[in-house]
């Protein structure tokens, strides 16, 4: 009976990994069905759109943790219709992006970007837009390229502080075990996450059912367990302060009921850059570009030098 209970045991403990491996591996044939472009970059292949009027001011956007560059749909053809030309692309290990080996770190995410402009030939400053973790990674990015960076906006952005959840900490932290319990767990986690959203806010289906799928493939989910030991590991306390001393301006928008990066994180981005301009939406969660497209729209158009008329330069 003990190597009965034995055998059990080691086929739960395997379970989540053996899910995992047999997960649907992104390829040519998967991405078939994909509208939108792709570049052969030096990590990897990046799935991207690039939209509007080729003499548009550029805006590049950068999604989230857990959710692919479609998120970005209903506000790049806003801006679009505007005049502003948009850049959105699925970060490594999301949408129909690759997924390659190692931390996912600051200095991936800012090759996967610096990669993508060196293949469509942008070398001009540009406006860049973060959403949740992309905030992280736009300010980083800002940070260590403030000379390519006009205006940055960031949405409800992670790295303001450290993430006090226990069981996330102790996930992150505890090597295989951390890697077997985000296996087994998180997929439900996240299904619960899109299906409570989609309850209380007006979510397309195809942007929820974009989300849903990327659990589909494999890397996803470990993906998501990289970020976390990676670049959302400790506050972006220096990048912002960088930001200050470049003096490049800063909206940062936050979400009234948003629960996963509280509105009160604005006292401490306010207290590394005292110049960011900070707006609440208030009956907002966490997904503002795809739940409240129309405020952001205002903020941002407010924010940013209208197409018309752009000088093409650094802002005064």
């Amino acid at each position: 009976m003990i190597w009965l209970f034995l055998l059990l045991l080691a086929a739960v403990a395997a379970l989540p990994f053996v899910i995992e491996h047999y997960r649907v591996k992104m390829s040519d044939g998967r991405r078939g069905s994909a509208s939108g472009q792709f570049a052969e970059l030096s990590q990897g292949v990046t799935h991207y759109h690039l939209t509007g009027p080729a003499e548009g001011p550029l805006v590049v956007c950068i999604h989230g943790l857990t959710t692919p560059s479609i998120v970005w749909s209903p506000l790049a053809k806003e801006m679009v219709d505007l005049g502003f030309r948009v850049l959105v692309y699925d970060l490594y290990g999301r949408g129909y992006s690759d997924r390659p080996a190692g931390t996912q770190d600051k200095a991936l995410f800012n090759r996967q970007l610096v990669d993508l402009l060196t293949h469509l030939e942008i070398d001009a400053p540009f406006h860049l837009i973060g959403h949740s973790m992309g905030g992280a990674i736009a300010t980083g990015f800002a940070a260590t390229y403030p000379e390519r960076v006009r205006r940055l906006a960031l949405l409800t952005p992670a790295g303001m502080a450290r993430i006090d959840a226990s069981l996330i900490r102790f996930i992150r932290d505890r090597g295989i075990i951390g890697d077997w319990l985000m296996l087994a767990g998180y997929p439900r986690q996240l299904r619960n996450g899109i299906r409570a959203e989609c309850e209380q806010y007006d979510v397309s289906a195809q942007i929820s059912e974009s989300q849903h799928n990327q659990l589909v493939f494999q890397g996803f989910v470990p993906a998501v367990l990289s970020s976390l030991r990676g670049l959302l590991r400790a506050p972006l306390e220096g990048e912002h302060m960088t930001l200050h001393r470049a003096k490049i301006p800063v909206l940062a928008l936050w979400g009234g009921e948003d629960t996963v990066v509280s509105a009160s994180a604005m006292g401490q981005l306010a207290a590394w850059n005292r110049d960011v301009i900070h707006e609440v939406v208030e009956d907002a969660g966490h997904g503002l570009p795809y739940t409240h497209t129309k405020e952001v729209l205002a903020h941002l158009t407010a924010f940013l030098p209208a197409p018309e008329g752009d000088d093409w330069g650094h802002d005064p």
